[in-house]
């Protein structure tokens, strides 16, 4: 299948001091690096690149902030899913079950195949309040105005909404829950520079693992979170010594594999955001929102439910 081209995109961004000083094409080149330096001197010499509003030339030199402009054409983006279904929805949220595969925002090449775009061609004014990895399906709470925005982000930094997960783990543990509290945080990588990691001079995370399910060499889990750190259950797992079964970036210990190229937008593992407790951001009212694991992160006797919404416990 020959996937279609996008509709491309005008970025706009206002400089920073880290810019001031740089030659236009070498800022270019080295920040937006889907480009190649000589197809940002041909975009250049076209009229292509703007600094506040007038063609900018290959060696302009940069200023803080000044206002630059340009239009990336039309690419074909990766491979992912461009679909998601809707678990809860009224005038103030949109609650939406995210597949794997389909990123939450815009990054690295993605732009409509993300769960961004195709939100907002179902409701043009919700937008994610946070999100998940490429590869972790389910809930995913999106604000429909600014007042349910700024509410839930509120709750978030609070650290008031409960977030549980599903987790296929490798090896058979002999504990039935255990606490992580390993901080997180950046740590050096060959092709990024840095990765989030566990790291002791990192930010404070909380993970609660329960078993639910033994089996040959792997161990289905219930994962609570308060924090969400990046990455947070995939390097906890691996600070318990038993990483998610098929993760190709961290190993036991909680840091990214040795000399690898792996990148945490890599496939391999399995992980989904089972339930999500918060308080409605207009009502008030408790709501507990569920979305069925996919079949491999089910217990073996265990059938989906519906979704539900409750009031507060």
């Amino acid at each position: 299948m020959t996937l279609p081209l996008n509709e491309g995109y005008d970025y706009q961004e206002y400089l920073g001091k880290a810019a001031a000083g740089q030659p236009l094409l070498v800022y270019l080149s080295n920040r937006y690096r889907h480009s190649t330096a000589a197809q940002w001197a041909a975009r250049i010499r076209a009229g292509g690149v703007l600094i506040d509003d007038q063609p900018a030339q290959v060696d302009s030199v940069l200023q803080s902030g000044s206002e630059l402009r340009w239009r990336r054409p039309p690419w074909i983006e990766p491979d992912a899913p461009r679909n998601f279904s809707v678990l809860y929805e009224d005038a103030d949220l949109l609650v939406v079950n995210k597949p794997a595969g389909l990123p939450t925002l815009p990054g690295a090449n993605f732009l409509q195949a993300t769960l961004l775009y195709q939100v907002r061609r179902y409701a043009a004014d919700a937008a994610p309040v946070h999100r998940l990895g490429r590869w972790t399906s389910g809930i995913v709470v999106c604000a429909r105005h600014p007042r349910a925005r700024a509410e839930l982000m509120r709750q978030w930094s609070a650290q008031t909404v409960i977030k549980r997960y599903r987790a296929l783990l490798s090896g058979v543990p002999r504990w039935e829950v255990k606490t992580v509290t390993t901080p997180i945080g950046p740590v050096p990588h060959d092709l990024l520079g840095t990765v989030h990691a566990a790291t002791a001079t990192g930010k404070s995370a909380f993970s609660q693992f329960t078993v639910l399910e033994r089996r040959a060499a792997a161990c289905l889990c219930e994962v609570q979170i308060t924090t969400g750190r990046p990455h947070q259950i995939r390097i906890h797992a691996a600070a318990l010594g038993h990483p998610l079964l098929g993760d190709p970036l961290y190993i036991i210990g909680g840091l990214p594999a040795p000399a690898s190229h792996a990148l945490p937008g890599d496939p391999g593992y399995l992980l989904h955001a089972a339930e999500v407790r918060l308080r409605h951001p207009c009502t008030g009212l408790g709501l507990t929102l569920e979305c069925a694991a996919p079949a491999a992160l089910r217990r073996s006797r265990e059938t989906p439910h519906a979704p539900r919404l409750n009031p507060p416990r």
